[in-house]
């Protein structure tokens, strides 16, 4: 019931996190679309700033057989993710509290990503005001992302929503696109 629309499927959330979802979250058909694209048996995929956990969520639901793990510097919607997977009973997810820049990217196959950076340009839309923001980190977070992205293997898959792009290496081609542009199918050749 709860994947049969994003309005039943943000219920599960308390009401001033679903109202973010619009804006913020991952919707369900872009979800499903991104996590096929992403799922190999065996592979383990990274949802880079996860918010409330709404991409891994409907992703490890549509592909049991793959690990999703998001990652999110805020604590409160880490903790909600984490509580939202045990209700939904879905053992191949995991939520992890941290900043990005600080994982191992090679513990992953394929990544996720739905432009969780831009909240440093645009003050009006952010989550709230419990991260530090500014154009500087914006870029040091892009760098960051890019250059962990250009040491990834060839195969290694990535699909991006609502980005500028800017954090893609040469070095991958994009496979496929949709939603008027919005959202990319990247491989590295």
């Amino acid at each position: 019931m709860f994947f049969d629309s994003d309005e039943n499927f943000n219920s599960l959330y308390p009401e001033e996190i679903a109202a973010l979802s619009r804006k913020h979250w991952t919707p369900l058909l872009v979800a499903k679309k991104a996590s096929a694209f992403l799922a190999e048996k065996g592979a383990k995929v990274l949802d880079v700033g996860s918010g409330a956990g709404k991409f891994c969520l409907a992703a490890a639901y549509y592909h049991p057989e793959v690990k999703f793990t998001g990652i999110e510097q805020r604590a409160h919607l880490v903790k909600l993710s984490q509580d939202t997977a045990a209700k939904l009973n879905l053992n191949n997810v995991e939520f992890l509290h941290g900043n990005f820049t600080d994982l191992d990217f090679s513990r992953f196959n394929h990544f996720y990503f739905y432009n969780s950076f831009f909240e440093n340009l645009d003050s009006y839309d952010r989550i709230d005001t419990s991260v530090d923001y500014s154009e500087e980190l914006y870029q040091f977070y892009v760098e960051h992302l890019s250059k962990q992205l250009s040491q990834r293997p060839s195969g290694t898959k990535v699909v991006t929503y609502h980005s500028l792009q800017e954090e893609i290496p040469r070095s991958y081609k994009l496979v496929e696109s949709f939603e008027d542009g919005d959202l990319n199918f990247w491989e590295k050749r």
